[in-house]
């Protein structure tokens, strides 16, 4: 089961996520409250497939709710009318924001205000999970009466106390008690002193409050230290998580430029099996971007390279489809689809240029480049991109044993070769960065036909084909001949 914790505050909500199964929480990080909140907590939930929510509830140091906790409850009832279905834990989150504080100064020196927020939520996410064998446990905060019953028989018998645990109702008249009970025990200690004998009598309504405030003393001294002496233990306890922690999760990353054959072999390298992969690279994943693939076409292009980690039990199509939804956001943040289509071209089509782009460019290059590309598909001339040769060999030839050599490589028959055949390749080649993907959205203010890289590591642009030979000559003796 997995579990999100929310650490809610007025300008900032901090993520942790955790599995009940390992029960290690792990900070995720922050959500800003500026309207869209609401939008990416869904987002979260969807990603790790789940509508357990653990909120923070913040009390006074006597236990009772706060107006930040009403005003946690009221966003606790938002949440379930934003995400129908969600289920909602309460967790006590005294000490939290302290103790996540320390722990971010003792990693390192420098660390955002939101940062704490994420740290927050995983000790208090953390405390969740450690008492997740009480089911109607709200928050782990003990009371006075809790600390009463684990007191020594001897002392409650000596002040005739039942087992009972005390009501909230009666923790209530303590504290509205003190004061009076304050005055008459004064009396009582001052009417011994002076007989110096023990008091022989005491009005019984009398006995019964100082009997409260007995209770009531013993009871917050020994939740307080309890609560002291968990502030105390938890950094030594953290570091024993984070070692355990370690042990579960795992990173995994798909960097700009990667084709799927890469990915591949990346996971099986983590430890997933080759048939995991297969199943995971050809399932059916349910993101409306990729409804405007042709049949048969793969998820080539389409897996956003970042960062992510994952615990060892996640599975290969959890990894696939959390890259997946990367990339559904960077289409819909950047209104990739519709740019696209002011310039003529499909999602597929946008998303197919844009991952040749990447294979040619860098990021400063890559508007011109896509100007370029851009131009020779409107007048009908071939891209003629080596990058497209060498992915079509990957795909038909991948240890290179039969095109052995550039002119054999050039005149491989593939929908993917732009040398041999018009237009676009008949799908992406890699999984094109975001800068890839913009630079077709909004290519350079140029008219170049041609371009090369040099063996200096610099682009040369020309106009006809005389001047990129010339280019050619003067620029690419190496670079130009590298075997693809």
């Amino acid at each position: 089961m997995r579990v999100l914790c929310l650490d809610v505050g007025e300008k900032r909500i901090g993520v942790a996520r955790a599995d009940s199964d390992t029960r290690i929480a792990v900070p995720v990080g922050f959500v800003n409250v500026d309207g869209s909140e609401w939008q990416e907590i869904a987002r979260i939930a969807r990603l790790n497939s789940t509508n357990l929510f653990v909120l923070g509830l913040p009390r006074s140091n006597e236990g009772n709710e706060t107006a930040q906790s009403q005003y946690v409850r009221s966003f606790a009832k938002t949440l379930t009318e934003k995400i129908p279905g969600a289920r909602i834990k309460f967790q006590d989150e005294s000490l939290t924001s302290v103790v996540a504080e320390e722990r971010l100064k003792s990693r390192k020196k420098q660390y955002e205000k939101g940062e704490i927020d994420a740290e927050a939520a995983a000790i208090i996410l953390q405390d969740f999970l450690e008492n997740l064998t009480s089911d109607k446990m709200e928050h782990s905060d003990i009371s006075s009466a809790d600390a009463l019953k684990d007191a020594s028989p001897s002392l409650r018998s000596a002040e005739n106390i039942s087992e009972r645990q005390l009501t909230d109702k009666a923790l209530q008249e303590i504290q509205n008690a003190k004061g009076l009970a304050k005055k008459q025990s004064e009396k009582v200690l001052l009417s011994t002193k002076k007989a110096k004998h023990k008091m022989k009598t005491v009005t019984k309504w009398t006995s019964a409050i100082v009997i409260l405030i007995i209770i009531g003393l013993i009871g917050t001294g020994i939740a307080l230290m309890i609560k002291e002496k968990k502030h105390q233990e938890y950094l030594a306890w953290v570091k024993e998580q984070e070692s355990k922690m370690v042990a579960e999760v795992f990173d995994f990353t798909i960097r700009p430029g990667e084709t799927i054959f890469d990915i591949k072999k990346n996971l099986i390298e983590v430890g997933y099996s080759e048939t995991e992969v297969d199943e995971a690279l050809s399932a059916n994943y349910d993101f409306a971007f990729l409804q405007g693939r042709p049949e048969g076409a793969t998820l080539e292009g389409y897996l956003f390279g970042e960062t992510h980690e994952f615990y060892k039990s996640a599975t290969a199509n959890e990894v696939i489809e959390t890259f997946l939804k990367g990339m559904d956001d960077v289409i819909k943040e950047n209104r990739l689809e519709q740019r696209y289509a002011d310039r003529g071209l499909s999602l597929f089509e946008g998303i197919t240029l844009a991952s040749v782009v990447q294979k040619e460019a860098s990021p400063p290059e890559q508007p011109t480049v896509a100007q370029v590309f851009l131009s020779r598909l409107n007048y009908g001339i071939s891209l003629g991109s080596d990058v497209t040769v060498s992915y079509a060999l990957d795909v038909v030839d991948p240890d290179r044993a039969t095109y052995q050599d550039n002119q054999a490589a050039l005149k491989v028959d593939s929908c993917y070769n732009t040398r041999l055949h018009t237009g676009l390749p008949c799908g992406p080649i890699s999984n094109p960065s975001l800068t890839a993907l913009l630079a077709v959205a909004e290519p350079s203010d140029t008219s170049y036909l041609y371009f090369l890289t040099g063996d200096d590591g610099m682009m040369y642009y020309s106009y006809t084909e005389a001047e990129h030979n010339q280019n050619i000559s003067s620029h690419c003796q190496d670079l130009c001949n590298v075997s693809l």
